[in-house]
């Protein structure tokens, strides 16, 4: 079956590669992915329009960097939130719960799960997690007015089925830039 099929062969192949580099060079990798997260999610504010394209971009730098290495994975989502104070404060409330959360959760998934569906999971509970305490602890409407702040089982369900459905596509997407590094590093 599709979901049950293990992907994280290619992963490990990454991880190992990466933990051959010194500790200098990847700080700096940690450093790259850490400015182009943030220049990804601050676009939303600086660029209105495109940038609301661009924003959720920025869940491939924290992704890969956790893919790599969960601890630089963590010290890049923590360096994209203080950077992001600097660059643009209103993406405070939506990085650390739902585009930076996504990508190290799925990033993360990757080294302690082998099924597709686990890393999907993963990520899917981390990016629920993150936009339901956003609506109903926090009462910040990041699904703009469509979705209320007070909880509905409608509303959940359908926010689920989203999450899901995008947690697919990420993990879809890690698959595929990792395909193409492995061509460009090996």
């Amino acid at each position: 079956m599709y979901f049950l099929k293990p992907i994280s062969d290619e992963v490990r192949l990454f991880q190992e590669i990466f933990n051959k580099y010194k500790k200098t060079m990847k700080l700096i990798l940690v450093s790259i992915f850490t400015c182009i997260a943030a220049i990804l999610q601050a676009a939303g504010g600086f660029l209105p329009g495109i940038g609301y394209i661009l924003s959720p971009l920025a869940t491939a730098p924290i992704m890969l960097c956790s893919m790599f290495s969960i601890p630089f994975g963590a010290m890049s989502y923590s360096l994209t939130i203080m950077l992001l104070v600097i660059l643009q404060p209103s993406e405070l409330m939506i990085f650390p719960f739902t585009t930076g959360l996504l990508g190290l959760g799925i990033g993360a998934s990757f080294s302690f799960f082998r099924k597709r569906l686990s890393v999907i999971a993963a990520g899917t509970i981390l990016l629920m997690l993150g936009i339901m305490s956003l609506l109903f602890i926090f009462h910040f409407p990041v699904l703009g007015p469509a979705v209320s702040v007070s909880f509905s089982f409608f509303s959940t369900g359908s926010i689920f089925l989203f999450v899901f459905l995008y947690s697919w596509l990420w993990v879809e997407m890690a698959l595929i830039m990792i395909i193409r590094l492995k061509m460009f590093i090996i």
